[in-house]
């Protein structure tokens, strides 16, 4: 197991991440959908394990992870949460996108549409 792909994420993590691929929302649904093709060759993976986190999709070449997030992100402490768990991964050298799940809902093209300028921007750079 490549350890940094996971950066020390406990079995507990692995296991709720398994349980989460099995009970996806309808946006994560929608958005595994279309990266799950490897767009531009990149891989993607969902419900990743990563330290403490389990990442929504996490490209591990691109050093990406896409978040998406319901209106209970929102609530202000799940903001100052989701601040803090952001702040971590960039610390780890990680990109973060974060899309809510009204926006993947409602615009999907927009929503591929920045996600793929990301891929282009930085795949030659991998």
């Amino acid at each position: 197991m490549d350890r940094k792909m996971h950066s020390g994420a406990s079995k507990f993590h692995f296991q709720r991440a398994r349980e989460l691929r099995n009970n996806s929302t309808h946006s994560e649904s929608l958005l595994w959908g279309y990266l799950k093709t490897k767009p531009h060759g990149i891989k993607f993976r969902r419900q990743h394990p990563y330290s403490v986190y389990i990442l929504d999709f996490y490209c591990h070449s691109l050093k990406l992870v896409i978040e998406l997030d319901g209106s209970i992100h929102n609530l202000p402490d799940k903001k100052l949460n989701d601040e803090v768990r952001q702040q971590h991964l960039e610390n780890d050298g990680l990109r973060v996108i974060r899309f809510t799940n009204d926006l993947v809902e409602k615009r999907f093209e927009d929503v591929i549409k920045e996600i793929e300028v990301f891929i282009i921007k930085n795949k030659n750079e991998k």
